[in-house]
Protein backbone atom coordinates (compact mmCIF):
# COMPACT_ATOMS: atom_id res chain seq x y z
CA UNK A 1 0.00 0.00 0.00
CA UNK A 2 1.38 3.55 -0.82
CA UNK A 3 -0.23 7.04 -0.59
CA UNK A 4 2.41 8.62 -2.58
CA UNK A 5 0.20 12.10 -2.61
CA UNK A 6 0.52 11.95 0.80
CA UNK A 7 4.26 11.56 1.07
CA UNK A 8 4.09 8.29 2.61
CA UNK A 9 4.60 4.67 1.54
CA UNK A 10 2.69 2.03 4.01
CA UNK A 11 4.33 -1.61 4.48
CA UNK A 12 2.87 -4.60 6.03
CA UNK A 13 4.27 -7.78 7.17
CA UNK A 14 3.78 -11.26 9.18
CA UNK A 15 5.99 -12.43 11.22
CA UNK A 16 6.01 -16.26 12.65
CA UNK A 17 8.42 -15.52 15.55
CA UNK A 18 11.17 -13.93 17.02
CA UNK A 19 13.70 -15.40 14.81
CA UNK A 20 11.71 -13.78 11.40
CA UNK A 21 10.99 -10.67 13.14
CA UNK A 22 15.46 -10.15 13.38
CA UNK A 23 15.50 -11.54 10.20
CA UNK A 24 13.10 -8.79 9.14
CA UNK A 25 15.00 -6.07 11.28
CA UNK A 26 18.38 -7.26 9.66
CA UNK A 27 16.51 -7.29 6.06
CA UNK A 28 15.66 -3.52 6.85
CA UNK A 29 18.91 -2.09 8.20
CA UNK A 30 20.32 -1.92 4.72
CA UNK A 31 18.00 0.08 3.77
CA UNK A 32 20.04 3.04 6.40
CA UNK A 33 22.45 5.54 6.09
CA UNK A 34 23.76 7.83 8.21
CA UNK A 35 20.83 10.70 9.11
CA UNK A 36 18.42 8.26 8.87
CA UNK A 37 15.73 7.97 11.93
CA UNK A 38 13.77 4.69 12.99
CA UNK A 39 10.58 5.07 15.42
CA UNK A 40 9.95 1.93 16.78
CA UNK A 41 6.16 1.62 18.55
CA UNK A 42 4.21 -0.95 19.52
CA UNK A 43 2.92 -2.28 23.38
CA UNK A 44 5.16 -3.55 25.71
CA UNK A 45 6.89 -7.00 25.09
CA UNK A 46 5.92 -6.29 21.39
CA UNK A 47 9.61 -6.12 20.31
CA UNK A 48 10.48 -3.42 19.78
CA UNK A 49 13.85 -4.27 21.34
CA UNK A 50 14.41 -7.16 20.14
CA UNK A 51 13.83 -5.33 16.71
CA UNK A 52 16.08 -2.79 17.18
CA UNK A 53 18.92 -5.23 18.61
CA UNK A 54 18.87 -6.97 15.41
CA UNK A 55 18.96 -4.09 13.58
CA UNK A 56 21.52 -2.87 15.47
CA UNK A 57 23.88 -6.00 15.07
CA UNK A 58 23.30 -6.15 11.09
CA UNK A 59 24.57 -1.95 10.76
CA UNK A 60 27.39 -2.68 13.27
CA UNK A 61 28.31 -6.14 11.14
CA UNK A 62 28.80 -7.36 14.85
CA UNK A 63 26.51 -10.41 16.19
CA UNK A 64 27.51 -10.15 19.36
CA UNK A 65 26.58 -6.72 20.18
CA UNK A 66 24.26 -6.67 23.39
CA UNK A 67 22.18 -3.57 22.67
CA UNK A 68 20.06 -3.57 25.86
CA UNK A 69 17.38 -1.75 26.44
CA UNK A 70 17.69 2.28 26.85
CA UNK A 71 14.85 2.60 28.97
CA UNK A 72 17.20 3.97 31.81
CA UNK A 73 19.94 5.32 30.15
CA UNK A 74 17.57 7.08 27.41
CA UNK A 75 20.44 6.87 24.80
CA UNK A 76 22.81 4.46 23.83
CA UNK A 77 25.15 5.34 21.41
CA UNK A 78 27.31 2.63 19.15
CA UNK A 79 30.12 3.95 17.46
CA UNK A 80 30.90 1.42 14.17
CA UNK A 81 33.40 1.59 10.83
CA UNK A 82 30.37 2.54 8.54
CA UNK A 83 27.50 3.91 10.61
CA UNK A 84 26.98 5.83 13.83
CA UNK A 85 23.82 4.57 15.87
CA UNK A 86 21.67 6.16 18.51
CA UNK A 87 19.42 4.20 20.33
CA UNK A 88 16.90 5.89 22.52
CA UNK A 89 14.02 5.10 24.68
CA UNK A 90 11.42 8.41 24.89
CA UNK A 91 9.44 6.27 27.75
CA UNK A 92 10.25 8.67 30.95
CA UNK A 93 10.25 11.57 29.11
CA UNK A 94 7.95 14.29 29.90
CA UNK A 95 8.94 16.28 26.81
CA UNK A 96 10.97 17.54 24.09
CA UNK A 97 12.83 20.09 26.39
CA UNK A 98 14.04 17.01 28.51
CA UNK A 99 15.74 16.13 25.41
CA UNK A 100 17.37 18.89 24.95
CA UNK A 101 19.00 18.89 27.83
CA UNK A 102 20.68 15.70 27.50
CA UNK A 103 22.82 16.94 24.64
CA UNK A 104 20.22 15.15 21.74
CA UNK A 105 20.79 17.56 19.04
CA UNK A 106 24.78 16.94 19.32
CA UNK A 107 23.79 13.03 19.71
CA UNK A 108 21.96 12.77 16.42
CA UNK A 109 24.08 14.41 14.06
CA UNK A 110 24.83 12.72 10.89
CA UNK A 111 23.79 8.91 12.90
CA UNK A 112 21.27 6.50 12.87
CA UNK A 113 18.62 7.31 15.30
CA UNK A 114 16.37 4.27 16.36
CA UNK A 115 13.93 5.83 18.86
CA UNK A 116 11.84 4.07 21.16
CA UNK A 117 8.06 5.64 22.16
CA UNK A 118 9.24 8.13 19.75
CA UNK A 119 5.48 9.52 20.22
CA UNK A 120 6.28 11.20 23.43
CA UNK A 121 7.90 13.58 21.77
CA UNK A 122 7.21 14.13 18.46
CA UNK A 123 8.64 17.58 17.66
CA UNK A 124 11.92 16.24 17.73
CA UNK A 125 11.63 14.02 14.91
CA UNK A 126 12.22 14.97 11.06
CA UNK A 127 9.60 14.97 8.55
CA UNK A 128 11.78 12.45 6.35
CA UNK A 129 11.16 8.91 8.46
CA UNK A 130 10.78 5.13 8.75
CA UNK A 131 8.12 4.18 11.46
CA UNK A 132 8.05 0.53 12.61
CA UNK A 133 5.03 -0.72 14.59
CA UNK A 134 4.80 -4.55 16.13
CA UNK A 135 1.61 -5.78 17.12
CA UNK A 136 0.22 -9.47 18.59
CA UNK A 137 -0.43 -10.93 15.32
CA UNK A 138 -2.08 -14.56 16.47
CA UNK A 139 -3.93 -15.39 19.72
CA UNK A 140 -2.96 -18.46 19.46
CA UNK A 141 0.99 -17.87 18.35
CA UNK A 142 2.78 -15.35 21.01
CA UNK A 143 5.37 -15.13 19.33
CA UNK A 144 3.68 -13.69 15.46
CA UNK A 145 3.86 -10.30 15.15
CA UNK A 146 2.70 -7.91 12.52
CA UNK A 147 5.14 -5.13 11.28
CA UNK A 148 3.55 -1.95 10.17
CA UNK A 149 6.30 -0.24 8.30
CA UNK A 150 5.58 3.15 6.94
CA UNK A 151 7.89 5.58 5.13
CA UNK A 152 7.13 9.48 4.96
CA UNK A 153 8.46 12.16 3.14
CA UNK A 154 11.57 11.18 1.17
CA UNK A 155 11.55 7.77 2.58
CA UNK A 156 8.08 6.96 0.94
CA UNK A 157 9.83 6.17 -2.26
CA UNK A 158 13.02 4.31 -0.59
CA UNK A 159 10.85 2.04 1.34
CA UNK A 160 8.24 1.48 -1.66
CA UNK A 161 11.37 0.32 -3.73
CA UNK A 162 12.50 -1.64 -0.69
CA UNK A 163 9.07 -3.26 -0.57
CA UNK A 164 8.87 -4.12 -4.40
CA UNK A 165 11.96 -5.58 -4.21
CA UNK A 166 11.58 -8.10 -1.25
CA UNK A 167 8.20 -9.08 -2.50
CA UNK A 168 9.49 -9.93 -5.99
CA UNK A 169 12.15 -11.73 -4.52
CA UNK A 170 9.50 -13.93 -1.90
CA UNK A 171 7.36 -14.30 -5.24
CA UNK A 172 9.58 -15.40 -7.40
CA UNK A 173 11.21 -18.19 -4.89
CA UNK A 174 14.21 -16.08 -4.00
CA UNK A 175 13.89 -14.79 -0.81
CA UNK A 176 15.98 -17.12 0.99
CA UNK A 177 19.27 -16.38 -1.21
CA UNK A 178 22.63 -14.71 -0.66
CA UNK A 179 22.81 -11.62 -2.37
CA UNK A 180 26.32 -10.03 -3.39
CA UNK A 181 26.54 -6.90 -4.98
CA UNK A 182 28.49 -7.64 -9.02
CA UNK A 183 28.65 -4.35 -10.70
CA UNK A 184 26.83 -1.28 -11.94
CA UNK A 185 27.70 0.25 -14.93
CA UNK A 186 28.30 3.91 -16.86
CA UNK A 187 24.37 3.80 -16.30
CA UNK A 188 22.31 3.79 -13.33
CA UNK A 189 21.61 0.58 -12.98
CA UNK A 190 23.02 -1.98 -10.84
CA UNK A 191 23.49 -6.16 -10.74
CA UNK A 192 23.69 -8.77 -7.70
CA UNK A 193 24.32 -11.87 -7.78
CA UNK A 194 21.51 -14.25 -6.28
CA UNK A 195 22.60 -17.77 -5.03
CA UNK A 196 20.12 -20.26 -3.25
CA UNK A 197 20.88 -22.50 -0.71
CA UNK A 198 20.57 -25.02 -3.25
CA UNK A 199 22.84 -23.61 -5.45
CA UNK A 200 20.67 -22.16 -7.56
CA UNK A 201 21.78 -19.01 -9.59
CA UNK A 202 20.20 -16.05 -10.79
CA UNK A 203 21.23 -12.49 -11.46
CA UNK A 204 18.73 -9.41 -9.68
CA UNK A 205 18.70 -6.07 -11.43
CA UNK A 206 18.14 -3.11 -10.39
CA UNK A 207 16.84 -0.35 -13.20
CA UNK A 208 14.38 1.91 -11.55
CA UNK A 209 12.24 4.24 -14.35
CA UNK A 210 14.55 7.30 -14.71
CA UNK A 211 12.98 11.02 -14.74
CA UNK A 212 13.58 12.35 -18.13
CA UNK A 213 15.66 14.78 -18.40
CA UNK A 214 15.80 18.71 -19.42
CA UNK A 215 14.65 19.50 -22.84
CA UNK A 216 17.86 20.20 -24.92
CA UNK A 217 16.26 19.91 -28.75
CA UNK A 218 12.83 20.04 -30.50
CA UNK A 219 11.46 20.11 -26.31
CA UNK A 220 12.87 17.22 -26.07
CA UNK A 221 15.62 15.65 -23.38
CA UNK A 222 18.93 13.31 -24.69
CA UNK A 223 17.39 10.06 -23.46
CA UNK A 224 14.45 10.85 -25.66
CA UNK A 225 16.21 11.88 -29.19
CA UNK A 226 19.21 9.51 -28.99
CA UNK A 227 16.31 6.33 -27.86
CA UNK A 228 17.56 5.64 -24.81
CA UNK A 229 15.26 3.44 -22.65
CA UNK A 230 14.02 4.68 -19.64
CA UNK A 231 12.55 1.31 -17.90
CA UNK A 232 12.90 -2.19 -17.97
CA UNK A 233 10.47 -3.26 -20.28
CA UNK A 234 12.75 -3.12 -23.79
CA UNK A 235 15.07 -5.41 -21.67
CA UNK A 236 12.37 -7.41 -21.03
CA UNK A 237 10.73 -7.24 -24.86
CA UNK A 238 14.55 -7.74 -26.33
CA UNK A 239 15.63 -10.57 -24.18
CA UNK A 240 13.11 -12.83 -25.17
CA UNK A 241 13.35 -11.64 -28.99
CA UNK A 242 16.64 -12.61 -29.28
CA UNK A 243 16.01 -15.85 -27.80
CA UNK A 244 12.95 -16.48 -29.74
CA UNK A 245 15.65 -15.84 -32.88
CA UNK A 246 17.97 -18.52 -31.42
CA UNK A 247 20.61 -16.71 -29.74
CA UNK A 248 21.34 -16.40 -26.03
CA UNK A 249 20.17 -14.04 -23.89
CA UNK A 250 19.28 -14.19 -20.39
CA UNK A 251 15.51 -16.13 -19.67
CA UNK A 252 13.38 -13.69 -17.33
CA UNK A 253 12.67 -15.55 -13.90
CA UNK A 254 10.49 -12.87 -12.33
CA UNK A 255 9.84 -9.05 -13.33
CA UNK A 256 8.15 -5.69 -11.66
CA UNK A 257 7.97 -3.62 -14.63
CA UNK A 258 7.01 -0.37 -12.51
CA UNK A 259 9.70 -1.22 -9.65
CA UNK A 260 12.72 -1.74 -12.26
CA UNK A 261 13.34 -4.67 -11.11
CA UNK A 262 14.52 -7.92 -12.91
CA UNK A 263 15.60 -11.64 -12.06
CA UNK A 264 17.31 -13.04 -15.12
CA UNK A 265 19.18 -16.21 -15.62
CA UNK A 266 22.97 -16.08 -15.10
CA UNK A 267 25.03 -16.68 -18.23
CA UNK A 268 28.25 -16.61 -15.87
CA UNK A 269 31.59 -14.63 -15.88
CA UNK A 270 33.33 -16.03 -18.67
CA UNK A 271 34.06 -13.54 -21.48
CA UNK A 272 35.23 -13.53 -25.21
CA UNK A 273 39.01 -11.62 -23.95
CA UNK A 274 41.99 -12.74 -21.92
CA UNK A 275 45.15 -11.48 -21.11
CA UNK A 276 46.22 -11.38 -24.38
CA UNK A 277 43.01 -9.35 -25.54
CA UNK A 278 40.05 -10.61 -28.08
CA UNK A 279 39.96 -14.24 -27.99
CA UNK A 280 39.68 -14.98 -32.09
CA UNK A 281 37.07 -17.84 -32.07
CA UNK A 282 35.05 -16.25 -29.97
CA UNK A 283 34.61 -12.53 -31.69
CA UNK A 284 34.03 -14.69 -35.01
CA UNK A 285 30.99 -16.68 -33.53
CA UNK A 286 30.10 -13.38 -32.04
CA UNK A 287 29.81 -11.90 -35.66
CA UNK A 288 28.20 -14.82 -36.46
CA UNK A 289 25.33 -14.37 -34.43
CA UNK A 290 24.52 -10.76 -35.53
CA UNK A 291 25.03 -12.35 -39.40
CA UNK A 292 22.22 -14.74 -37.99
CA UNK A 293 20.43 -12.15 -36.82
CA UNK A 294 20.24 -9.50 -39.39
CA UNK A 295 19.73 -12.33 -41.86
CA UNK A 296 15.89 -12.64 -40.18
CA UNK A 297 12.70 -10.74 -40.70
CA UNK A 298 12.53 -9.13 -37.44
CA UNK A 299 9.24 -7.79 -35.81
CA UNK A 300 9.60 -4.12 -34.85
CA UNK A 301 7.11 -4.54 -31.93
CA UNK A 302 6.84 -7.68 -29.78
CA UNK A 303 4.68 -8.64 -26.76
CA UNK A 304 5.42 -7.86 -23.03
CA UNK A 305 3.71 -10.35 -20.67
CA UNK A 306 1.00 -7.80 -18.86
CA UNK A 307 2.47 -4.90 -20.44
CA UNK A 308 1.15 -4.76 -24.21
CA UNK A 309 3.33 -4.94 -27.23
CA UNK A 310 6.93 -2.97 -27.22
CA UNK A 311 7.58 -0.91 -30.12
CA UNK A 312 11.49 -0.82 -31.12
CA UNK A 313 12.21 2.84 -31.63
CA UNK A 314 14.00 3.59 -35.39
CA UNK A 315 17.41 4.80 -34.96
CA UNK A 316 16.92 8.01 -37.12
CA UNK A 317 18.72 10.88 -38.17
CA UNK A 318 17.99 13.01 -35.02
CA UNK A 319 19.44 10.01 -33.04
CA UNK A 320 22.36 9.79 -34.62
CA UNK A 321 23.28 13.02 -34.62
CA UNK A 322 22.57 14.12 -31.00
CA UNK A 323 24.89 11.36 -30.36
CA UNK A 324 27.96 12.81 -31.64
CA UNK A 325 27.06 16.09 -30.66
CA UNK A 326 28.25 15.05 -27.83
CA UNK A 327 31.69 15.29 -28.88
CA UNK A 328 31.14 18.97 -29.31
CA UNK A 329 29.86 18.81 -25.56
CA UNK A 330 32.34 16.91 -23.20
CA UNK A 331 35.24 16.02 -25.59
CA UNK A 332 36.51 19.38 -27.09
CA UNK A 333 36.31 20.80 -23.44
CA UNK A 334 38.36 17.81 -22.13
CA UNK A 335 40.69 17.90 -24.79
CA UNK A 336 41.44 21.77 -23.54
CA UNK A 337 40.40 22.64 -27.01
CA UNK A 338 37.07 24.98 -28.56
CA UNK A 339 35.60 25.18 -31.61
CA UNK A 340 33.96 28.43 -32.82
CA UNK A 341 30.00 28.27 -33.41
CA UNK A 342 30.46 28.03 -37.31
CA UNK A 343 32.79 24.91 -37.28
CA UNK A 344 30.16 23.68 -35.38
CA UNK A 345 27.30 24.07 -37.94
CA UNK A 346 29.58 22.76 -40.20
CA UNK A 347 30.50 19.35 -38.25
CA UNK A 348 26.27 18.65 -38.31
CA UNK A 349 25.84 19.38 -41.86
CA UNK A 350 28.90 16.87 -42.27
CA UNK A 351 27.38 14.61 -40.64
CA UNK A 352 24.05 14.51 -41.61
CA UNK A 353 24.98 14.13 -45.50
CA UNK A 354 27.59 11.25 -43.91
CA UNK A 355 24.72 9.50 -42.27
CA UNK A 356 21.43 10.24 -44.23
CA UNK A 357 21.84 7.03 -46.33
CA UNK A 358 22.19 5.22 -43.72
CA UNK A 359 19.23 6.54 -41.44
CA UNK A 360 16.71 5.35 -44.73
CA UNK A 361 18.18 2.01 -45.42
CA UNK A 362 16.30 -0.89 -44.53
CA UNK A 363 16.63 -1.76 -40.95
CA UNK A 364 17.51 -4.64 -38.65
CA UNK A 365 17.65 -4.88 -34.75
CA UNK A 366 20.71 -2.45 -33.56
CA UNK A 367 21.72 -4.08 -29.89
CA UNK A 368 23.89 -0.82 -29.88
CA UNK A 369 26.51 -2.19 -27.28
CA UNK A 370 27.39 -5.31 -28.76
CA UNK A 371 30.97 -5.71 -27.60
CA UNK A 372 33.08 -7.51 -25.12
CA UNK A 373 31.57 -6.04 -21.53
CA UNK A 374 28.80 -7.75 -22.91
CA UNK A 375 29.18 -10.61 -24.40
CA UNK A 376 29.65 -13.94 -22.65
CA UNK A 377 30.98 -17.03 -23.31
CA UNK A 378 28.98 -20.27 -22.89
CA UNK A 379 31.12 -22.96 -23.38
CA UNK A 380 28.39 -25.68 -22.93
CA UNK A 381 26.05 -24.38 -25.72
CA UNK A 382 26.54 -24.68 -29.56
CA UNK A 383 27.10 -22.90 -32.19
CA UNK A 384 26.54 -19.12 -32.13
CA UNK A 385 24.21 -20.21 -28.79
CA UNK A 386 27.79 -20.06 -27.55
CA UNK A 387 27.25 -16.20 -27.04
CA UNK A 388 25.57 -14.72 -24.51
CA UNK A 389 24.17 -11.45 -24.49
CA UNK A 390 23.37 -9.13 -22.08
CA UNK A 391 22.95 -5.32 -21.94
CA UNK A 392 20.59 -4.38 -25.25
CA UNK A 393 18.10 -2.17 -23.07
CA UNK A 394 18.74 0.59 -25.93
CA UNK A 395 17.79 -1.91 -29.10
CA UNK A 396 16.70 0.16 -32.10
CA UNK A 397 15.63 0.06 -35.05
CA UNK A 398 19.32 0.45 -37.26
CA UNK A 399 21.52 -0.45 -40.18
CA UNK A 400 23.32 -3.67 -39.64
CA UNK A 401 26.66 -2.02 -39.68
CA UNK A 402 26.40 -0.45 -36.49
CA UNK A 403 26.71 -3.57 -34.33
CA UNK A 404 29.44 -5.08 -36.19
CA UNK A 405 31.20 -1.75 -35.88
CA UNK A 406 30.79 -2.16 -31.63
CA UNK A 407 32.79 -5.17 -32.02
CA UNK A 408 35.26 -4.75 -34.74
CA UNK A 409 36.19 -1.86 -32.89
CA UNK A 410 35.84 -2.71 -29.32
CA UNK A 411 36.29 0.01 -27.25
CA UNK A 412 37.09 -1.73 -24.13
CA UNK A 413 39.74 -4.03 -25.97
CA UNK A 414 41.81 -3.36 -28.77
CA UNK A 415 40.81 -5.22 -32.23
CA UNK A 416 43.90 -5.91 -34.39
CA UNK A 417 43.31 -4.89 -37.59
CA UNK A 418 43.85 -8.30 -38.88
CA UNK A 419 41.20 -9.70 -36.70
CA UNK A 420 38.54 -7.06 -38.00
CA UNK A 421 38.96 -8.01 -40.91
CA UNK A 422 38.31 -11.77 -40.21
CA UNK A 423 35.37 -10.63 -38.73
CA UNK A 424 34.04 -8.68 -41.81
CA UNK A 425 34.87 -11.25 -43.94
CA UNK A 426 33.22 -14.07 -42.01
CA UNK A 427 30.42 -11.55 -41.17
CA UNK A 428 29.54 -11.14 -45.06
CA UNK A 429 30.17 -15.24 -46.50
CA UNK A 430 27.15 -15.49 -43.97
CA UNK A 431 25.31 -12.45 -45.11
CA UNK A 432 25.64 -13.56 -48.37
CA UNK A 433 25.14 -17.41 -48.08
CA UNK A 434 21.80 -16.30 -46.45
CA UNK A 435 21.03 -13.89 -49.50
CA UNK A 436 22.73 -13.38 -52.26
CA UNK A 437 21.74 -9.53 -53.32
CA UNK A 438 24.13 -9.27 -49.97
CA UNK A 439 26.02 -5.66 -51.05
CA UNK A 440 29.57 -6.07 -48.97
CA UNK A 441 30.87 -2.63 -50.37
CA UNK A 442 28.05 -0.58 -49.46
CA UNK A 443 28.18 -2.51 -46.24
CA UNK A 444 31.71 -1.45 -45.89
CA UNK A 445 31.26 2.04 -46.29
CA UNK A 446 28.44 1.69 -43.95
CA UNK A 447 30.44 0.12 -41.28
CA UNK A 448 33.13 2.75 -41.59
CA UNK A 449 31.12 5.56 -41.38
CA UNK A 450 29.20 4.21 -38.74
CA UNK A 451 33.03 3.05 -36.54
CA UNK A 452 33.60 7.23 -37.15
CA UNK A 453 29.82 7.61 -35.71
CA UNK A 454 30.03 5.28 -33.18
CA UNK A 455 33.60 6.53 -31.68
CA UNK A 456 33.08 10.44 -31.83
CA UNK A 457 30.29 9.29 -29.69
CA UNK A 458 31.92 7.42 -26.94
CA UNK A 459 34.90 9.86 -26.90
CA UNK A 460 32.19 12.07 -25.76
CA UNK A 461 30.49 9.91 -23.77
CA UNK A 462 33.80 8.60 -21.62
CA UNK A 463 34.67 12.13 -21.16
CA UNK A 464 31.57 12.87 -19.16
CA UNK A 465 31.56 10.15 -17.30
CA UNK A 466 34.99 12.24 -15.79
CA UNK A 467 34.31 15.42 -16.01
CA UNK A 468 30.20 15.09 -14.71
CA UNK A 469 29.85 11.50 -13.35
CA UNK A 470 33.24 11.41 -11.64
CA UNK A 471 34.17 7.87 -13.24
CA UNK A 472 37.75 8.66 -14.54
CA UNK A 473 38.58 5.26 -14.94
CA UNK A 474 37.13 5.62 -18.49
CA UNK A 475 39.82 7.74 -19.71
CA UNK A 476 41.84 5.16 -20.10
CA UNK A 477 40.07 3.64 -23.22
CA UNK A 478 40.53 7.21 -24.89
CA UNK A 479 43.33 6.59 -26.97
CA UNK A 480 42.11 3.62 -27.93
CA UNK A 481 39.00 5.12 -29.63
CA UNK A 482 40.90 7.61 -30.86
CA UNK A 483 43.14 5.35 -32.68
CA UNK A 484 39.48 3.86 -33.83
CA UNK A 485 38.18 7.06 -35.19
CA UNK A 486 41.58 7.94 -36.85
CA UNK A 487 41.59 4.71 -38.69
CA UNK A 488 37.97 5.05 -39.62
CA UNK A 489 38.09 8.29 -41.09
CA UNK A 490 40.34 7.44 -43.69
CA UNK A 491 37.54 6.09 -45.71
CA UNK A 492 37.02 7.87 -48.96
CA UNK A 493 33.16 8.64 -48.49
CA UNK A 494 34.79 10.47 -44.70
CA UNK A 495 37.04 12.64 -46.58
CA UNK A 496 35.28 15.81 -45.42
CA UNK A 497 34.61 14.62 -42.09
CA UNK A 498 38.29 14.09 -41.47
CA UNK A 499 39.31 17.57 -42.81
CA UNK A 500 37.41 18.82 -40.20
CA UNK A 501 38.42 16.89 -37.46
CA UNK A 502 42.66 18.11 -38.72
CA UNK A 503 41.32 21.55 -38.40
CA UNK A 504 39.43 21.54 -35.55
CA UNK A 505 41.34 19.00 -33.16
CA UNK A 506 44.88 19.46 -34.57
CA UNK A 507 46.66 18.39 -31.43
CA UNK A 508 44.67 14.94 -32.01
CA UNK A 509 44.59 14.35 -35.98
CA UNK A 510 47.75 15.66 -37.17
CA UNK A 511 47.35 16.66 -41.01
CA UNK A 512 48.74 14.30 -42.89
Amino acid sequence: MTDEAAGKCVWRVEVADETATAALAADLATLLKNGDTVTLAGDLGAGKTTFARALIRKLLDDPTVEAPSPTFTLMQIYEGDAARIVHADFYRIGSAAELSGLGWEEAVEDAIVLAEWAERAPEVLPQDRLDVRLSFADADNRDARRLTISGYGAFAPRLKSFKALRELLRREGWADARRSFLLGDASSRAYETLVKPNGQRAILMISPPRPDGPPIRYGKSYSAIARLAENVKPFVAIAHGLRAHGLSAPEIYGQDLDAGLLIVEDLGREGVVDENGPIQERYLEAAGALAHLHSQRLPEALPIDGAGNYHIPPYDLDALLIEVDLLLEWYVPHRKAGVASGARAVFANLWRQALLDIASAPPTWTLRDYHSPNLLWLESREGIKRVGIIDFQDCVLGHPAYDMASLGQDARVTVPDDLELRLLAHYAKLRRDADESFDMAAFAKAYMTLAAQRATKVLGIFARLNQRDGKPQYLAHMPRVEAYLKKSLRHAALAEIKSWYESNLPGLFEKS
